[in-house]
């Protein structure tokens, strides 16, 4: 019989885990990317190509923000240790 997680796991079916730090992460690392390449695209000429990836930054950053509003509420409560998943 399969199970959806390994015996002895903290998470369940109804209750995951949540994947806070992981998220921030990714949300980072896109706004850096999408920030320095929309960068490099703007100085090449390619505006359209900037301007898009400048929205995808902003994107990444108001992400990024959310989640580090709800991973301190979530430290408030009580719940977290740090790792990338809580």
């Amino acid at each position: 019989m399969m199970r959806a997680q390994p015996r002895g796991a903290r998470g369940t079916v109804g209750h995951p885990y949540s994947a806070l730090n992981l998220r921030l992460v990714l949300a980072v690392f896109g706004f850096f990317t999408s920030a320095v390449l929309g960068a490099l695209s703007l100085a090449a000429g390619f505006t359209w190509l900037a301007v898009i990836l400048f929205v995808l930054a902003a994107t990444a950053l108001v992400d990024s923000v959310i989640v580090e509003l709800r991973r301190r509420a979530r430290s408030r409560e009580g719940g977290g240790r740090g790792s990338l998943f809580e």
